[in-house]
């Protein structure tokens, strides 16, 4: 990810997104999409509509040619703007965005979208869950996988890329799109998405995400997201596991620790009958089942494990409210040791996994508050449709990158600071400058 100055808690502009998305990070993309222009005195050069769709996601209420006059001012303060240019027209910039494709900016956001939340350091203990640097457990940062739909316009080629959920009668009003995105808990920042149709499904998405996880991760999950095949990529990335495991799970018991929870082997679907019940039987006696010479038959032909040892945490809320009060709550993770460096207890498992609801606060402050509630996507056409949903997600990330940095300033946990009062005070000074400190924002 590209260096950047620091986002000053002083300074609430359209700035925010040009430190968030620094210049030589837009210039980097689309070069590596081979889509920057080939005059130099063009009017709208390719770095320029990067920003302006930017702008449009953060004015979501104004047309093209509004935003555009909101943020130019911005732009030239910024050097991303030549005063001696026009405002564009709405006709001008959406040829503009054609030409600039889809794909620069999903390639802006993997260079410019990462964790936000600070580093776990001495501070993040064991009691170190929603710090004002971010959630971590022990040493592991805390991340969790949610999905959320997309509206788009009732095109026919908008129907034709992304589809409509249901058919018939129950058909939606709109063809929609989905997103599958990695957030860090602490700060609700996207640090990692997928957008694709409707029709595809969100496990098939969130497959392709975690290969992205890092060593110093530890990822929280829902039931619904888990397969062999999911746990199988994810645990191979050295990243840390803790998800709810599906109701009907086979979890045999291995061995009761003395907290209470106990191991289990998760064994690929395909493996049955004796080859099942050996790899059991090695797993109850202590072996080894990482070593292919000690146990082959934890292996398939091409060497890879059709094992892995897991750890279940069980427990209830006893004062949960609704239909979920006294469920039982069954919890799966790599974390096997209750204690050492590289361990954890059932009670701080249980909290990091609670933290995953805060992927449902990042979701619903792009939807409910940056986008609008119930709002279609302005574009008619694919390429600016993914265009867009990826504009979302890196402002979405720019606003919670500040609230960040605002909540490290005041000593307060980021829950503490209002992404919507964040998004007032930026959307009244695109285009200057206001001081504003850290307590404006709680």
């Amino acid at each position: 990810m590209a260096d950047r100055p620091d986002v000053r808690t002083d300074q609430v502009t359209l700035g925010v997104l040009v430190n968030a998305v620094p210049r030589d990070a837009v210039d980097d993309a689309i070069m590596a999409c081979g889509v920057r222009e080939k005059r130099s005195d063009g009017k709208l050069p390719a770095h320029v509509v990067t920003y302006l769709t930017l702008g449009l996601c953060l004015f979501p209420d104004d047309d093209y040619e509004e935003v555009a006059t909101r943020v130019t001012g911005s732009l030239d303060r910024w050097n991303c703007w030549n005063a001696s240019w026009s405002v564009p027209t709405a006709s001008a910039i959406t040829q503009a965005r054609k030409r600039l494709g889809r794909n620069v900016f999903p390639e802006l956001f993997e260079r410019t979208c990462g964790p936000v939340g600070g580093d776990a350091g001495p501070a993040a203990g064991a009691a170190a869950l929603g710090t004002a640097r971010g959630s971590f457990l022990r040493g592991w940062r805390l991340l969790a996988i949610d999905g959320f739909e997309v509206d788009v316009p009732d095109s026919k080629e908008n129907a034709a890329e992304f589809g409509y959920a249901g058919s018939g009668e129950n058909r939606s009003a709109f063809p929609k799109a989905r997103v599958v995105a990695l957030a860090e808990c602490g700060t609700h920042a996207f640090v990692a998405a997928e957008v694709d149709a409707w029709r595809v499904g969100e496990k098939t998405l969130a497959q392709r995400l975690y290969s992205r996880l890092r060593r110093d991760e530890l990822l929280t999950a829902d039931r619904n997201f888990y397969s062999w095949q999911a746990w199988d990529t994810a645990q191979a990335t050295g990243a840390a596991l803790v998800w709810r495991a599906p109701t009907q799970l086979d979890l045999p018991v291995l061995r009761v620790l003395a907290e209470g929870t106990y191991l289990t082997a998760l064994i690929k679907p395909t493996i049955r009958g004796r080859r099942r019940e050996h790899l059991l039987t090695a797993a109850r006696n202590g072996v080894d089942l990482t070593d292919i010479n000690t146990v082959p038959e934890a292996f398939d032909e091409r060497g890879l494990p059709v094992v892995h040892l897991a750890r279940v945490v069980e427990y209830d809320i006893p004062d949960r409210v609704g239909s979920g009060t006294g469920e039982l709550i069954v919890l799966l993770t790599t974390i096997t040791d209750p204690g050492g460096d590289n361990g954890a207890r059932a009670d701080e498992l249980a909290a990091a996994y609670h933290q995953r609801w805060e992927e449902e606060t990042g979701n619903d402050q792009l939807k409910t508050h940056l986008r609008g509630p119930g709002r279609v996507l302005r574009s008619r056409l694919p390429d600016l449709a993914h265009q867009e949903i990826w504009a979302y997600l890196i402002v979405h990330h720019a606003i919670s990158e500040l609230t960040a940095l605002a909540s490290a300033a005041a000593d307060l946990d980021p829950d503490r600071i209002s992404f919507t009062k964040a998004l007032r005070l930026i959307r009244r000074t695109a285009t200057g400058t206001a001081d504003i400190p850290p307590s404006g924002l709680d």
